[in-house]
């Protein structure tokens, strides 16, 4: 009776072992920014660069893979000639995604208005 206990308690003790290990996997791989990745980010009002894990000062204009252009003082003109300035955190892969830290990429269109249709409902 001990032995069934004792190897129960064993292979209980295993499969709680690979369980937290499955876990901690899952957390470990999420979709945010990664930390050594190449970048260019709007801080303290100035253009940064990451390359290579180094965060330096952008001195250069800089043309990302899909052709949008970054300026030095935060402007980023579109392949298609639309412009937008970079905010504070806002940052711009080596792609020409745009990103807030933390979120997945943002498009440069302009939000257009949301229509709602208005329903009538008739008491019976």
């Amino acid at each position: 009776m001990k032995t069934k206990k004792s190897i129960f308690a064993v292979f209980a003790s295993m499969l709680m072992m690979v369980i937290c290990l499955c876990v901690n996997n899952a957390n470990a791989s999420n979709d945010g920014p990664k930390k050594h990745g190449d970048y260019c980010v709007m801080k303290d009002g100035k253009m940064m660069c990451m390359k290579d894990g180094k965060m330096m000062t952008m001195d250069m204009d800089m043309t990302m893979k899909n052709g949008m252009k970054c300026m030095t003082n935060g402007e980023c003109i579109d392949k298609d000639g639309k412009k937008m300035m970079l905010k504070e955190g806002e940052m711009v892969d080596m792609n020409g995604n745009v990103m807030m830290p933390g979120m997945k990429k943002m498009t440069m269109k302009k939000h257009s208005k949301m229509t709602t249709k208005k329903t009538t409902y008739k008491n019976e």
